[in-house]
C-alpha cells in the first residue's frame, strides 16, 4: 500500500485536511501548501467577515447598482445561483438577509463582464453553504495540476472530496456519520458532504419561510462536486421526501442518504458506491 501524507491548514473557521498518495512526501507537501494558499485566498475573495472581500463589496449595492468580481466569486455565485434554481430554492445564498429584510434579495449575473447587479433588496450573501466545497474543487483542480490525482480532501469533517484512491485500493473509505461510524462506503473522484442537527441545531434556515429547517435530523449527499454536494446537503434539511425525490431525479451523479434508525437510506439514481 503506497503512504499517503496528510497535511493540515486552518481557514474559513474550521480545519481542512489534504491527504496525498503515490508521491514522494517533500513534493506532496508543496503541492498541499499551494492548495492551502489558494484556499486563504478563495477566503479573502469569498467570506463575508472580509471588509473587503468581493461578497463584502456585494453588500454595499442598492438596488441597480452593479458590480464587477474576481473570477473565484463570480463562478461560486453562479454555481449558487445554479444549486437554487435545481433545489427549488431550498438551497439560497443569501438565508442570512431574512433577518434583516422581509424577502429574499434579488440579484443577476453577467458572465461577459463577471460582474453582478443588485435587483432588488441588499445582497447580504452567506457562502458558508457553498464556499467551502467550491474551494475543495478548486483546490482538487490544482493538485491535478501538480500532478498529484491520488488525494482525499477534507472541510470540517462535513465535508469530502476525493481523487483517485491510492494504488491498490477500493477507494477512500469515508464514513456516514461519525469518524468511527460503521456505515461506510469507498469514494473515488466524488464529494460526499453532510449536514445535521446534531453539532448547531436548528441553525439551517428554509429560505423559503425564514424558518428553521426540522425536515432530517441528518442527511448526507454524494455528488461529483464538492460545491454541488455541499450546496445538496443543505437542501436535504429543507425539502420534503417527495420534494428530495424530484430534484435528485434531474441529474444521475446526485445520491442522498438520509438518517434513520436502521442506517443511512439511499435515495437518487446514483449507483451506491461499494460498502467499506
Amino acid at each position: 500500500m503506497a503512504e499517503i501524507h496528510p497535511f493540515n491548514h486552518r481557514a474559513m473557521a474550521t480545519h481542512f485536511e489534504v491527504r496525498i498518495a503515490d508521491q514522494e512526501k517533500t513534493y506532496a507537501a508543496q503541492a498541499a501548501q499551494a492548495s492551502f494558499d489558494l484556499l486563504d485566498k478563495s477566503e479573502s475573495q469569498l467570506s463575508r467577515f472580509r471588509p473587503n472581500s468581493d461578497v463584502s463589496q456585494l453588500a454595499r449595492l442598492a438596488p441597480g447598482e452593479r458590480l464587477r468580481v474576481g473570477e473565484p466569486a463570480f463562478a461560486c455565485l453562479q454555481i449558487a445561483k445554479q444549486m437554487e434554481a435545481a433545489t427549488r430554492r431550498a438551497f439560497c445564498p443569501t438565508p442570512a438577509a431574512l433577518q434583516s429584510q422581509p424577502t429574499l434579495p434579488e440579484w443577476e449575473l453577467f458572465p461577459a463582464e463577471l460582474s453582478v447587479l443588485c435587483v432588488s433588496g441588499r445582497l447580504e450573501f452567506d457562502l458558508g453553504a457553498i464556499g467551502k466545497g467550491f474551494a475543495l474543487d478548486r483546490m482538487a483542480e490544482l493538485l491535478r495540476e501538480w500532478e498529484c490525482p491520488a488525494f482525499l480532501l477534507v472541510s470540517g469533517g462535513s465535508s469530502i472530496l476525493t481523487g483517485d484512491p491510492p494504488p491498490e485500493a477500493q477507494g477512500w473509505s469515508c464514513g456516514l456519520g461519525d469518524d468511527d461510524s460503521p456505515h461506510r462506503i469507498y469514494l473515488s473522484n466524488a464529494s460526499l458532504s453532510g449536514s445535521g442537527l446534531a453539532v448547531k441545531g436548528a441553525h439551517i434556515l428554509d429560505p423559503r419561510t425564514g424558518e428553521p429547517a426540522l425536515r432530517q435530523a441528518r442527511a448526507w449527499i454524494l455528488a461529483d462536486t464538492a460545491a454541488e454536494s455541499d450546496a445538496l446537503s443543505t437542501a436535504c434539511m429543507v425539502l420534503e421526501e417527495e420534494e428530495l425525490t424530484e430534484v435528485l431525479a434531474q441529474n444521475n451523479s446526485w445520491l442522498a442518504f438520509l438518517d434513520t434508525e436502521e442506517g443511512p437510506r439511499a435515495i437518487g439514481n446514483r449507483a451506491v458506491p461499494v460498502r467499506a
